[in-house]
């Protein structure tokens, strides 16, 4: 447990472990003053999404194990900067989210009825997303 809310209102559940996601790369996509860049929505990394990323210079794709990075592939989650989302939004390729695993500062950046839009954990009464 970290503590941290997620964009629901609950307590913020991991986004990933394999890979290990998270500006702290601890599987959460908490925020603090060091995430400049609001690594806080939880993604599900889609061929469209990454290919996007690629052409924006924000290669998801390719390994770089200095930084202990591994390189995404469709399906896997990973705690993207709100940020980047939004701009894929945008250019009509965001991946769908993981809203309870997406944190609360996300909603800052992007509107929560967009996430909503996008998600793919839907909760077992809907009408909490109202």
């Amino acid at each position: 447990m970290t503590g941290d809310r997620n964009v629901l209102g609950g307590e913020l559940e991991p986004c990933s472990t394999d890979p290990l996601t998270g500006f702290y790369r601890d599987g959460y996509c908490r925020t603090g003053s060091q995430d400049l860049g609001s690594h806080t929505v939880c993604a599900v990394m889609t061929a469209e999404f990454l290919a996007h990323q690629r052409r924006v210079g924000n290669d998801l794709s390719t390994p770089r194990p200095a930084f202990a990075f591994p390189g995404l592939h469709p399906g896997d989650r990973w705690c993207v900067v709100a940020a980047r989302w939004l701009q894929a939004f945008e250019a009509g390729v965001a991946p769908p989210v993981v809203l309870a695993a997406t944190h609360e500062s996300a909603s800052d950046i992007i509107p929560l009825g967009t996430l909503r839009k996008y998600a793919v954990d839907v909760p077992a009464d809907p009408s909490s997303l109202i």
